[in-house]
């Protein structure tokens, strides 16, 4: 996933050819106070042009529920004939502030908007697993380190976060969402980028934000199946298929059944991946 500022709605082509799977316009943290209105006006004026099929997810970061701007964010997305697919919602804080923003788009009309939820208060961590059921709308949660190290008042470190983003995973995987990570900041240093994704990868996230287009190759190739992890998937699905059994012996080595929803997770990346993904692109 990759931000562009409200401000600059002008950069949405480039940022939707960059080879992210999620482009998000942001009206929270990237626009001053005294821009919010006009950046409002300019993003959802994006969606007034029918969108290409192209795979990549079209979000709008908007202002916290319990702000001004973030209740005129949504006034004026129910008041949109062509809303965007998705909203991000900011600073939630219980499962109540989701069910709010769903009724409304309920009541709006707008079936096909879905939403993703930053953990990022301490409320929203204390209540993250009730917030990842609270609406059949849910389509990930994202882990908000800055802010969740600011509201637990320690630094923004892999190790001091390390409880709160494992309290997210369970969260996220209990409701069957995608879970994505907060952007590695610093843009000139590759190989921290490619260990905290790993890390990140390995603790079970599904993605990491971007701050830069040349980070996105970097994390497409850290959060992808590689080529011989879905062909090792594909042998055992089909071991289990032809032995109809709960135990097989793969590569000398006893399975059993669980296995197989990891394995067909790999599987169902892969063929996603081959039918939407756009080519890499390194500027």
């Amino acid at each position: 996933m990759i931000f562009i500022a409200g401000t600059h709605p002008e950069m949405f082509p480039k940022a939707l050819g960059a080879g992210a799977d999620m482009v998000c316009v942001d009206l929270e943290d990237a626009v001053a106070p005294q821009h919010k209105d006009e950046s409002r006006a300019k993003t959802l004026a994006l969606f007034d042009e029918p969108q290409a099929n192209d795979g990549v997810e079209r979000v709008v970061r908007i202002n916290p529920l319990r702000t001004p701007e973030g209740i005129a964010d949504l006034a004026a997305v129910c008041g949109h004939a062509s809303p965007p697919s998705g909203l991000m919602m900011t600073k939630a804080h219980c499962p109540d502030d989701v069910r709010v923003v769903a009724d409304l788009l309920d009541a709006s009309g707008h079936d096909r908007v879905r939403l993703h939820v930053i953990i990022e208060t301490t409320g929203a961590l204390a209540s993250s697993y009730e917030i990842g059921q609270a609406s059949g709308r849910l389509d990930s949660l994202l882990f908000g380190g800055v802010d969740m190290a600011a509201e637990l008042r320690v630094e923004p470190t892999w190790d001091a976060l390390l409880y709160a983003r494992s309290r997210v995973v369970h969260a996220a995987a209990g409701a069957d969402l995608d879970l994505i990570d907060v952007p590695f900041l610093s843009l000139d240093d590759e190989s921290g980028l490619e260990q905290e994704a790993s890390a990140s990868r390995a603790l079970g996230f599904t993605g990491k934000a971007a701050i830069h287009p040349r980070q996105i190759p970097v994390l497409n190739r850290i959060f992808s199946p590689a080529p011989e992890l879905v062909e090792r998937a594909r042998r055992i699905i089909a071991e289990f298929e032809r032995a109809n059994t709960g135990l097989v012996v793969f590569e000398g080595k006893l399975l059993e059944r669980p296995v197989l929803r990891s394995m067909y997770r790999i599987v169902a990346i892969a063929e996603r991946i081959e039918e939407t993904r756009p080519a890499d692109h390194d500027d």
